[in-house]
């Protein structure tokens, strides 16, 4: 026996999807009206002793009510003009300390880190085998010294003969020559008299700079030589300290028209985040060409850096200060706003209504935008709650509490009468 099976004509099926869509139609429009009959209701939130009036409201928020915004005025102020880039910092002088003479290093006499001046003592490598060349050296010396003193008494005894005719000339020549060699001996003993003892001073190994100690890459106990390509450790110069950076050609006019009138810039130089001010220097020379490659130009500023704060190496946010707009017209980056007729910001009235003015802006540093034209000092500018603004809307200014207030529930439908 076969089961029956269910067949809808076209008629049917059109009817059952129009009449779907109907109750579709009336789900959406209770929906929609519900939440302004609960406002209109007393207690809710546009009723008696609520924000405002009654009127439809959206999924989005009420429509045709004053939209909350928050504002800032237009100020005035001093202008910091400011060209930013990535640095590095360098050291004005870094020296590897290597030994200058072969031998035991038997002390060190610096710590990993440590500040040291020009000419300290760092390590000593074992003096003795230099302490007896120069004992040796100064010996010969003595000898030379001795056999040039008798030659040159023996000199004067040949001449005084020659004088009475009592010596041949040639004797007396072969004197003198024996006196000019021994000059010349006792000469080169003294010059390895000095050779020995500048040896000796070199067993004490000093620092050549003033500067800042590394980590120390030699141990006492091991035998060092000149030739050694691993250094006993190594000192960078970092008071003062520079840093290095590179400007795009196209920022390079008002920096090189300032140097060439001789006025100084100052630089700044902050961490990663540009959240800290690390020190401050000033502008000290610039490259001599630009990099064809990148199109910029490579500059060096000076830090003192007394408070040490700037490490060889370290990458660093700078800032070139360029020059300083005074009583400057000055405004908060985020009022700003683009569109098609190009930059502007939203203007609140004495009516509470805003009006879209278009702005010439300035530079900037971030949170601060310099307007050249288009504002002016005292006006207020719409902050937050730009998104729902159009020309001429009404709008209710808040402060910061009123801004972080809580949201206004939404009015909960009434109550059934108990049956």
């Amino acid at each position: 026996m076969s089961e029956p099976s269910l067949n809808f004509s076209p008629r049917t099926a059109r009817r059952w999807l129009f009449l779907g869509l109907a109750l579709v139609a009336v789900a959406l429009l209770a929906w929609w009206l519900w939440p302004a009959a609960g406002a209109k209701a007393p207690g809710g939130p546009h009723g008696p002793g609520g924000q405002g009036g009654g009127g439809p409201r959206g999924p989005f928020g009420d429509f045709g009510g004053p939209v909350p915004v928050r504002v800032a005025e237009v100020r005035q102020g001093d202008f910091p003009v400011e060209l930013k880039a990535i640095g590095t910092v360098i050291a004005y002088n870094t020296v590897n300390v290597r030994a200058r003479v072969s031998g035991q290093l038997v002390k060190v006499l610096f710590d990993e880190g440590q500040q040291v001046k020009a000419g300290d003592v760092l390590a000593v490598i074992d003096p003795r085998p230099y302490e007896i060349a120069l004992q040796q050296a100064e010996g010969t010396l003595l000898q030379n010294r001795a056999q040039l003193k008798n030659a040159e008494l023996d000199l004067t005894r040949y001449e005084r003969l020659f004088a009475e005719d009592s010596v041949a000339k040639q004797t007396l020549d072969t004197q003198r020559a024996l006196v000019a060699q021994l000059e010349g001996t006792v000469k080169s003993d003294q010059a390895a008299v000095g050779d020995a003892r500048l040896n000796l001073e070199f067993t004490q190994v000093r620092a050549p700079i003033a500067g800042r100690l590394g980590l120390r890459q030699v141990d006492i106990g091991n035998l060092v030589t000149s030739s050694d390509t691993t250094p006993l450790v190594t000192i960078t110069q970092t008071l003062p300290i520079a840093v290095s950076f590179t400007l795009p050609e196209g920022e390079l006019p008002p920096v090189l028209e300032r140097l060439r009138t001789g006025q100084r810039l100052a630089v700044e130089a902050w961490d990663r985040s540009e959240r800290g001010k690390l020190a401050e220097g000033m502008l000290q020379s610039t490259d001599n060409q630009i990099d064809l490659t990148t199109g910029t130009l490579r500059l060096k500023a000076r830090f003192e850096n007394a408070a040490q704060t700037l490490f060889p190496n370290q990458f660093v946010n700078v800032r070139l200060r360029v020059d300083t707009r005074q009583q400057a017209t000055l405004i908060p980056s985020a009022a700003l706003q683009y569109g098609a007729r190009g930059t502007f910001v939203y203007v609140v009235g004495n009516d509470s209504k805003v009006q879209q003015r278009t702005v010439v802006v300035g530079p900037s540093d971030g949170p601060t935008t310099l307007i050249e034209d288009g504002l002016a000092l005292g006006e207020r500018l719409v902050l937050e709650g730009i998104d729902r603004l159009r020309e001429g809307s009404q709008v209710e200014v808040i402060d910061g509490k009123a801004a972080s207030a809580e949201p206004v529930k939404p009015a909960q439908a009434p109550a059934k009468p108990n049956a």
